[in-house]
């Protein structure tokens, strides 16, 4: 039997890590899918869950009731995203000192290297679309989908963070694959009839 979030919060409220590592395992895949979500970008997503957890044991004395944890992992998540979004904003109004010769050859690399551009192009396009569709499903449906099919967590994790049983786990699987797939189709009319 393993211990309860509650107990483990208790613990880390009192400084014990391994405490707060278990927590860190049982709410990665939630967070880093909800960091995912919301910036369509994997790095940045991993970026700032890591810096959620460092911020969430720097101040996990403020948790006061237990029950809320992950609740408040998620409003330090969100502080998270908009202190990055910030900081982000800063550095594109600086000027950079750039050297011409050495960004003629760094273009030079990423041109041999670098896939077609149309197909990069169709692929990130199609990524966004997914993305755009995906944010608008209902709750339900896209938390069982990000953490299914993004963050790669198996029935059981899902079923155990989210509270689900494995019968309904699964048909909000499926509800929501088919209404993603159904809106993906209604959003581009020319990929479903190129498959006729």
């Amino acid at each position: 039997m393993t211990e309860a979030d509650d107990a483990l919060v208790l613990k880390s409220r009192g400084g014990d890590r391994a405490a707060f590592e278990e927590l860190v395992r049982r709410t990665a895949r939630l967070l880093y899918t909800r960091a995912y979500l919301e910036t369509g970008d994997v790095h940045r997503a991993e970026d700032l869950v890591q810096e959620t957890f460092l911020i969430a044991w720097r101040s996990i004395r403020q948790v006061k009731e237990p029950g809320g944890f992950r609740a408040w992992l998620l409003s330090v998540l969100h502080s998270a995203m908009i202190d990055s979004l910030r900081r982000e904003s800063r550095r594109k109004r600086k000027p950079r000192n750039s050297n011409p010769a050495a960004l003629d050859e760094a273009m030079l690399r990423v041109a041999d290297t670098a896939p077609n551009p149309v197909e990069s192009a169709q692929q990130r396009e199609q990524r966004e679309r997914a993305l755009s569709i995906l944010r608008s499903l209902p709750d339900e449906y896209r938390q069982v989908l990000m953490l299914r099919y993004l963050a790669g967590a198996d029935y059981e994790t899902i079923a155990r963070q989210l509270a689900l049983t494995n019968g309904s786990l699964r048909g909000l699987l499926h509800r929501g694959l088919a209404m993603l797939r159904s809106q993906m189709e209604q959003s581009n009319p020319n990929e479903k009839s190129s498959h006729e």
